[in-house]
């Protein structure tokens, strides 16, 4: 996931107190995350160090990290973990309920509106809408209950009606710039992005991307790291002193002056 866009401090659409850096505030999340799973396994308090493995960071950076929200824990006893949980809770805006609409119902849309946990981390999904007639209408199983495909001209109504300042955007690539537009027009001040689009949104609007495509490139670009050099070494030992082939494989010497980072 990568951000677009958007103010410094702000989570959620929540501001948070001045001075916490971006990198801190994206990993508030996986300490929510590993809190959450310790008190449901009757942990009462926690180490920086475990806590720190569980949320899959360095114990310095989670100090440091909880540092900025005052949550200093005590030392040689650690922290308790449902105040913790309770104080970056509500830092972040968990406490509240957070209306969401999502746009574009086709497989993905779908897919996002019955996952569990949004609703586990106080995200409602407030409306579904798509401008498809054969989805229109369709009802989708969202956790705890079934909701009605609206039509997309009905986004200025709903986001009226139930206060929605996050929209995610599950459409084509080619129509994402569009809905965007209509979100920051009917008051959406947060935007989930699933489409492969970079998005031009007005300052105040935050825009976080997920594409998956771009993720599984990534580790795509890490497999090829981890193989090339067995096949290069395989290509260059079947010729003395490393020298390319009549095919053009390239010698040592040109590898290492490629500066390829690793």
């Amino acid at each position: 996931m990568t951000a677009a866009r958007g103010r410094s401090s702000e989570v959620d659409g929540v501001d948070l107190p001045r001075g916490i850096p971006d990198a801190t505030v994206a990993r508030l999340p996986l300490y929510l995350r590993a809190l959450n799973a310790l008190v449901e396994s009757g942990v009462g308090t926690v180490s920086s160090e475990d806590l720190s493995i569980a949320a899959g960071v360095t114990s310095a950076k989670l100090r440091k990290d909880l540092s900025y929200l005052g949550s200093y824990g005590t030392r040689g006893v650690g922290y308790d973990v449902e105040l913790l949980l309770h104080h970056i809770s509500r830092e972040t805006g968990m406490t509240q309920d957070w209306p969401v609409v999502i746009v574009g119902i086709g497989n993905l849309g779908q897919a996002l509106a019955k996952y569990s946990g949004f609703a586990s981390r106080g995200f409602r999904i407030a409306a579904l809408l798509d401008d498809s007639p054969t989805i229109v209408g369709k009802q989708i199983s969202v956790v705890g209950e079934s909701i009605t495909v609206r039509p997309y001209d009905d986004l200025a109504d709903v986001v009226a009606a139930h206060n929605v300042s996050i929209g995610v955007i599950a459409v084509p690539a080619a129509a994402a710039q569009d809905v965007a537009d209509q979100f920051v027009a009917v008051g959406i001040t947060s935007i989930l992005n699933f489409a492969p689009a970079v998005l031009n949104t007005p300052e105040h609007v935050s825009v976080r991307k997920v594409d998956l495509a771009t993720e599984l490139q990534i580790l795509a670009y890490h497999e090829q790291r981890r193989t090339r050099p067995a096949a290069v070494n395989a290509n260059v030992s079947a010729f003395p002193g490393g020298k390319s082939d009549a095919t053009g494989s390239t010698d040592t010497s040109s590898i290492s002056s490629m500066g390829v980072a690793r």
